[in-house]
């Protein structure tokens, strides 16, 4: 982005996956996997966000702004590591494509579910 462009404020609500989410000091802490909140409150929780120390939980207290850039946090570099899991339900993706076939082992998967029928996600 050219320094004469200055990045717009925005909602959480914005924010789509794979955002940059940055440290206090401009350094990549992670891209956004999901926003925290709840929506019959209006409520942002936290951010959820892929670090190279794996999956973690970003308080909204930490969040410093929300811009057309990225997020950026009040967290060091430091802290990355010590960032905890995000914690709550699962949130699972379907994969409709998992039960696709004419044969009867496919709609042996599609009628009951079979666990060794169904593919694990990463």
């Amino acid at each position: 982005m050219p320094e004469s462009e200055t990045p717009t404020p925005i909602s959480y609500q914005a924010l789509t996956k794979g955002a940059a989410v940055f440290t206090t000091d401009g350094e990549r802490l992670g891209s956004l996997e999901h926003v925290l909140q709840d929506p019959a409150l209006d409520l942002f929780d936290g951010l959820a966000v892929r670090t190279h120390h794996g999956l973690r939980f970003v308080d909204a207290q930490q969040v410093a702004s929300i811009t057309t850039a990225g997020v950026t946090t009040s967290i060091e570099e430091s802290e990355v590591a010590g960032l905890p899991a995000p914690e709550g339900d699962a949130v699972l993706d379907a994969d409709p494509d998992q039960y696709q076939g004419e044969g009867l082992t496919a709609w042996w998967g599609r009628t009951f579910r079979r666990s060794h029928w169904l593919r694990e996600k990463d």
